[in-house]
């Protein structure tokens, strides 16, 4: 049911913990830059989406062919629900934020905070989504369960699939999927390329360094009340973001070839990471960096001696969307902060 290795591993993580702690995964919003000394900068921005500035305009019916094979037509979208909070972006951003009735957990962005939640631990609710009467609903291959999924089909709602993101690769392919099925397809190619020259700003921010091997971070998925600590690797869904921000992901370099793997003091000495890339809520669940530094491994580390790590919000990091470039711009102030 779940195709994409990242997002299953992530999320069987998240409901361990969930089902260990009893609650959901939203966060209070914050990129806390804690490189070096471990204490956090100055306020993160506030957690909103930009909507592009020219009204879109859907031309419907909309006849796409969706990520599982389905040939689906869309002729409403005055309620839709977008099922993954990385979806709910790209809605909100393309302009059609005042018709999205329901959200995803993850989808924790103020302008969607205050709407219905029709997951729960990730799980759709069928029975919570068709109660909204939605003209059409958007998904992607993690999405589950099966059974939730058929249902809302079989109730004869237009339900979209898009592709997993994996990287910054899959951003425009991802928007214009989305813009697609709901008749705004100038409105996406308008977001792509926005979304496209924001990265690339960053990405030239990049400091160089002239001389310096690039830093080795490592990803650790964390999740402290459930006992999850894992380590990232190839597949882990960093490697691309932090190949953008100058630097090795430094489970891939030490050839962990799996999404991720359970955090020894042999795998940490063998990514060797200079810096640790983590989700704030991550963070906040094992007791800060203290506590980080605790784990088995950590404090052996270049990154855990210098208690160098990059915490970023849980509810943006592995989006590839709309807001990556604000992801990207934090990890590289935060990487390099201090001249480091």
């Amino acid at each position: 049911m779940r195709t994409s290795r990242t997002a299953g591993v992530l999320l069987s993580a998240l409901a361990l913990a969930l089902a260990a702690t009893g609650c959901g995964t939203e966060t209070t919003p914050a990129a806390r830059s804690t490189g070096g000394t471990g204490t956090a900068s100055a306020a993160a921005p506030a957690d909103r989406v930009e909507p592009l500035a020219a009204a879109p305009h859907p031309r419907l019916p909309a006849h796409i062919r969706s990520a599982d094979g389905r040939r689906v037509t869309v002729t409403s979208t005055d309620r839709i629900v977008p099922l993954t909070g990385s979806l709910s972006e790209i809605v909100f951003t393309l302009g059609l934020g005042k018709h999205v009735v329901a959200r995803d957990i993850t989808a924790t962005f103020e302008q969607a905070r205050k709407l219905p939640l029709v997951t729960r631990a990730h799980d759709v609710s069928a029975e919570g989504v068709l109660s909204l009467r939605p003209t059409v609903v958007l998904a992607d291959t993690t999405t589950g369960p099966v059974e939730a999924i058929g249902q809302i089909r079989d109730a004869g709602i237009p339900l979209v699939v898009v592709g997993p993101a994996k990287g910054l690769g899959d951003i425009g392919r991802r928007i214009d999927a989305v813009a697609g099925a709901l008749g705004v397809p100038e409105s996406g190619a308008a977001l792509k390329q926005r979304t496209a020259q924001r990265i690339d700003a960053v990405r030239k921010s990049v400091p160089v360094r002239k001389g310096r091997a690039r830093p080795r971070v490592a990803f650790l998925y964390l999740r402290g009340s459930a006992s999850v600590h894992l380590l990232g690797g190839r597949d882990s869904g960093a490697a691309s973001l932090l190949e953008a921000a100058g630097a090795v992901d430094a489970g891939k370099a030490s050839g962990l070839d799996k999404d991720f793997t359970p955090i020894t003091s042999e795998a940490l000495a063998r990514a060797a990471p200079d810096a640790l890339l983590v989700m704030t809520a991550g963070l906040a669940s094992v007791g800060g960096i203290d506590g980080l530094v605790k784990l088995p491994g950590v404090a052996e580390t270049p990154a855990g001696m210098d208690r160098r790590v990059v915490a970023i919000d849980d509810g943006v990091l592995l989006n590839y969307g709309p807001r990556t470039d604000q992801v990207l711009k934090s990890l590289v102030a935060q990487l390099y902060a201090n001249g480091k």
